[in-house]
């Protein structure tokens, strides 16, 4: 990535020097496969006699007029910035290039459909790929109008921020669509998507009383797997919710919705024309999980027009204005206001859950980060952006009242409508609104790193009476910070009846400090269970007592509510995580109470965390045994559950994964020939897909197989598949060519090199990898300076040395010793890698001393 970065102050300066009225930009998108013309005409404002720089990387500049004034492109452009000499008071640039269409999901992606053999292209610009199409001033605080003006082939569909045009033919098969300037807003939420795409559209009523077009969009192909009715319901009652909420109606014209192919987010909240990833287009049956995250996404980024398109903060540092808010609000949205009505509990499971293993990471940082370049923003989509902050919003509207704090909303978007803002502009009117001073939650809760762990410590008489009941703040020693916690505190007992473990009793209180008092338990029974931060108001890691996690490992899917399941669920794998709970135990609490969950995240994610513990918190002496063993019982679940169910489903996606003795390679085998079969249980395409990659894994498919069934599903998705499977074959031949394609020659576009990473690390046998892990160390540094941040980041993350043992501990730090300080990025990404590994080994050794004591 040579050239490509921009610092923080290098934007500061840009922006004290010029201020952006309009971009007006032309594009020719049927000049062959390789590039496309680009025309910007850019109008802006400047200190007279100053210099700067706009941004565009080109495959070739034909030329630049600054003002009227030829600049040569040999003397200002390096294919990445060009420079702005002399600028006057009010100046006028254009630039004309030619540039790259892309396969890595960045600037302007090219893709052509296997099926129809139609080209499909569609944009991705954020952080700062919206350079890779046109010349533009690539920060967030110089927002502007665009009007794009498009000529492709006249067969196509072209979709973008405003409404699209009426074609004007301009030759022979092609037409030119002039569409109208946007509203002010940021450059990297404009957007262009272009091809042969089928479409349905309905419309709603904005509160102003104005009639919104809504469009959804797929390949062809595709189409027919569409749900329009379940996607355009969710984004009505998500414009109901929100327009009601924030009390500003919807900012754009219209609201397209948009499945684009190889797409390497789950969404992009461009204004007016959203794009999603297509494996939100079920053409097989999804897991619920998969369902209710889609209808999250859809919520999500429909709350990104008001937070980070109508309203866009100053510089990435405060990333979290944008995606903490739409992660917050789209819970909030989906709870209140669809029929997703347990989605706080899904976000408990799920992304809370992101969050407070982020949040321990070495590389944790606040959520009002600091970002120094693009090379820290690109990295800093994480657990933290996202969910930690959105749990943290949920504290503070359980402090401050959630109407409060929605009429602190109200306030902040009339207050900076179109315009950008900082941290300190939202606590403003937040504190205005509230009444609260906010100066203190935001100096602890937004602008110091790390988790807090609270417990409850109790003392009882003889008769099981409270004596004493207070809770107990711990933070780790490299973020000290002891925060306020509004939260509740859940009794649970067991209903004789029945046998459902139940709240009997609850206080809320705030805690705050090292210790808290809480008289109002004294003098009451202790129960079977007591249970911190019930409800899940505030954003801390809790232990249970030992009577409480005695009851907890046993009685688990007694819990009549699935929330404190989860929360009991996630207390017990940070014991794990954390190398105080063995990994055993938590195997022997997941397979012998998942079959009674019935929230489909909440299976997804102890199947997940079944995978790690699995794969490298079991001592190694052991592993195979527990791991057949697991395996053993992840079929008798599948067997056991409701036919059709999603348990059903979930575990036998499970069970693929963990086969590895003959008889368990035997069932698969079985499946997929028909032989055997699973009543209320289709084995459909995808499904037949996991199967084969798992025979492949555990050699009883080759590549032959693999190449038998891409024969028969000749779509992007069964390519996918297909790379995955390739690589997954245990021969060192197979390693060696996925090594070779992924690392040596980046010659697999993003959706396809994603998964033979996926195919590269599964593995039945550790020795098959083990010579990677000394090139992994010598070869990354340089695909992260040459490969664009998508790709060298899949290889980074995904190629790292899949191996649970101290030797990589070491290679790591040796390598992190003497890496350079520029690949900040990269360093980043290794230190949470190595961190996993040295969890995983620390685990090894606590569950060694559990079996030495069991023996």
């Amino acid at each position: 990535m040579p050239g490509t970065n921009l610092t923080r102050e290098e934007a500061a300066r840009r922006a004290e020097t010029v201020a952006v009225d309009a971009y007006d930009v032309v594009l020719d998108l049927t000049r062959g496969e390789r590039t496309f013309r680009s025309t910007t005409t850019v109008r802006f404002r400047a200190t007279s006699g100053a210099s700067t720089f706009v941004d565009a990387i080109t495959d070739a500049v034909h030329s630049v007029v600054l003002n009227g004034t030829e600049l040569d492109p040999a003397e200002v452009s390096d294919g990445v910035r060009i420079r702005l000499p002399e600028l006057a008071e009010q100046n006028v640039l254009v630039v004309d290039a030619d540039c790259l269409y892309m396969n890595t999901g960045e600037g302007l992606h090219r893709f052509v459909d296997p099926v129809d053999d139609e080209v499909y292209l569609y944009t991705q610009f954020e952080v700062a790929d919206t350079r890779r199409m046109f010349a533009v001033f690539e920060q967030p605080d110089l927002k502007a109008t665009f009007a794009f003006t498009v000529t492709a082939p006249d067969h196509w569909t072209v979709v973008s921020t405003q409404p699209t045009p009426e074609p004007v033919p301009t030759g022979e098969g092609t037409a030119t669509w002039a569409f109208s300037p946007t509203p002010v807003v940021p450059c990297y939420v404009t957007a262009l998507i272009a091809g042969p795409y089928a479409s349905v559209h309905d419309e709603l009523t904005s509160a102003d009383g104005r009639t919104i077009p809504l469009g959804l969009y797929a390949r062809r192909s595709l189409m027919e797997h569409v749900e329009a009715d379940e996607m355009f319901g969710i984004t009505k009652q998500g414009f109901e919710f929100f327009e009601a909420q924030f009390g500003v109606p919807y900012p754009f014209e219209k609201y397209d919705q948009l499945f684009v192919p190889q797409f390497n987010a789950g969404a992009m909240e461009n204004a007016g024309a959203v794009t999603f990833v297509e494996v939100y287009v079920f053409r097989s049956r999804p897991t619920q999980a998969r369902v209710e995250r889609r209808a999250i996404t859809v919520l999500h980024e429909l709350a990104h027009m008001w937070f980070g398109d109508f309203v866009t903060m100053r510089w990435w540092n405060d990333l979290w204005l944008n995606e903490s808010f739409a992660e917050f609000m789209s819970t909030l949205a989906a709870a209140e206001n669809t029929r997703y009505r347990n989605a706080w509990t899904t976000f408990a499971a799920g992304e809370k859950s992101w969050g407070y293993e982020q949040d321990q990471l070495p590389t944790t940082h606040p959520i009002k980060a600091e970002i120094r370049d693009l090379e820290d923003v690109l990295v800093n989509f994480d657990g933290i952006t996202y969910a930690k902050g959105a749990s943290v919003l949920k504290q503070l509207v359980a402090w401050v009242g959630q109407e409060q704090f929605m009429a602190g909303l109200n306030r902040y978007f009339a207050r900076h409508a179109w315009a950008n803002t900082e941290l300190r502009d939202l606590l403003v009117q937040l504190e205005e609104a509230s009444g609260r001073d906010l100066e203190d939650w935001s100096a602890k809760w937004l602008e110091t790193a790390g988790v807090n762990t609270l417990a409850p410590v109790l003392e009882t008489d003889e008769d099981g009476v409270i004596t004493a009941f207070r809770v107990r703040q711990t933070a780790p020693e490299e973020h000290p910070t002891l925060r306020p916690h509004r939260l509740a505190i859940g009794f649970y007992d067991h209903d004789g009846d029945q046998g459902k473990l139940v709240r009997t009793h609850r206080v809320e209180l705030d805690v705050d400090g090292a210790s808290t008092e809480v008289p109002e338990l004294v003098g009451r029974e202790l129960p079977d269970l007591v249970l911190l931060n019930d409800d899940d108001l505030a954003y801390a890691k809790i232990r249970l007592d030992e009577c409480s996690l005695d009851t907890a490992l046993t009685h688990l899917k007694n819990f009549e509510d699935t929330l404190p399941r989860a929360l009991v669920q996630a207390s017990v794998w940070d014991g794990v995580h954390d190398g105080e709970t063995p990994a055993r135990r938590y195997v022997e609490l997941v397979l012998g109470n998942i079959a009674h969950e019935t929230d489909s995240t909440g299976i997804q994610v102890l199947l997940k965390q079944l995978d790690t513990v699995l794969e490298g918190y079991v001592a190694e002496p052991v592993r195979d045994a527990v791991e057949h063993d697991a395996a053993d019982r992840l079929w008798a679940l599948t067997e056991e559950a409701a036919a059709g169910s999603d348990q059903q489903l979930q575990f036998l996606k499970a069970f693929a994964r963990h086969a590895r003795t003959d008889a368990q390679l035997g069932v698969l085998e079985e499946l997929l020939a028909g032989d055997r079969a699973l009543a209320g249980l289709e084995l459909d395409t995808d499904l037949r897909w996991a199967v084969l990659t798992a025979l492949c894994a555990g050699g009883r498919r080759t590549e032959a197989d693999v190449e038998a069934m891409l024969a028969e599903d000749n779509t992007e998705n069964g390519a996918i598949a297909a790379a995955r499977a390739r690589a997954a074959v245990p021969t060192a031949e197979a390693k060696a060519r996925a090594w070779r394609q992924i690392v040596v020659e980046g010659s697999l576009p993003n959706s396809l090199q994603e998964a033979a990473i996926d195919g590269f690390r599964t593995t039945h046998d550790p020795a098959l990898l083990e010579p990677y892990a000394e090139q992994y160390f010598a070869a990354v540094p340089g695909v992260w300076r040459t490969r664009t941040h998508e790709l060298a980041q899949q290889i980074a993350t995904g190629m790292f040395p899949n191996l649970p043992t101290r030797a990589t501990v070491d290679a790591a730090d040796a390598f992190l010793a003497q890496l350079p300080e520029d690949l900040h990025g990269l360093r980043r990404l290794v230190l949470e890698r190595r961190d996993a590994v040295f969890r995983a080994v620390r685990g090894q050794a606590v569950d060694a001393a559990y079996e030495a004591v069991r023996a």
